[in-house]
């Protein structure tokens, strides 16, 4: 797949995160961010396509919970790929 190089402005404590997660991971930021964008899109695509809503619903209705699951300290348990 062919990459594209862009300029992004981030919030700096984003950007350590990012840079924290990469070290941890044995990853490139770029390849971080990446799959953190492609993940976030499809939760929102999916969130669209099954409740019926536009595009700015979806997304609302994501950060939505997203910010929930941080209010509630992320109480769900991650579940296993088998």
């Amino acid at each position: 797949m062919a990459k594209v190089k862009t300029t992004l402005s981030l919030d700096e404590a984003l950007m350590r995160r990012v840079r924290v997660r990469a070290a941890r991971m044995g990853r490139r930021d770029s390849e971080v961010l990446e799959s953190a964008l492609r993940e976030g899109l499809g939760v929102i695509e999916r969130i669209r396509s099954k409740a019926d809503l536009s595009e700015n619903q979806a997304v609302d209705l994501a950060h939505r919970v997203v910010h929930e699951g941080r209010s509630t300290g992320g109480s769900r348990k991650p579940h296993s790929r088998s």
